[in-house]
């Protein structure tokens, strides 16, 4: 009676290849992560920005004048939360938001 299987070569075999897509794929996967996290905190950055330029418009402030977060929020849907769990820094209407993770608008972000 011959019993039919997998061989123990088949099987390492599958074990390698499996191991070798998870090799590829992980790093992938993090790089999109980071890629994510920096494209949505960007986002938010703008977000806050835009709410600023509304703020100083409708009260006319001028490009020194700082808003708190209950000026801009308002002006917001909601208050973003950054991706990466970093704080975001409102500054004054004419100087960009920042994230202390992510920096800002114009600086390279980096993670």
């Amino acid at each position: 009676m011959k019993k039919s299987g997998f061989t123990l070569v088949e099987i390492m075999i599958v074990v390698a290849i499996i191991g070798l897509l998870a090799a590829i794929a992980i790093p992938n996967f993090v790089k999109a992560r980071q890629s994510s996290q920096q494209k949505s905190c960007m986002n938010n950055l703008r977000q806050i920005d835009g709410a600023k330029d509304q703020w100083a418009i409708d009260e006319g402030k001028t490009s020194s004048d700082t808003p708190g977060k209950a000026d801009l929020e308002p002006y917001l849907k909601s208050w973003p939360i950054c991706p990466a769990a970093g704080e975001y820094t409102i500054n004054a209407v004419g100087t960009e938001a920042s994230c202390s993770i992510h920096g800002t608008l114009l600086s390279p972000l980096t993670l």
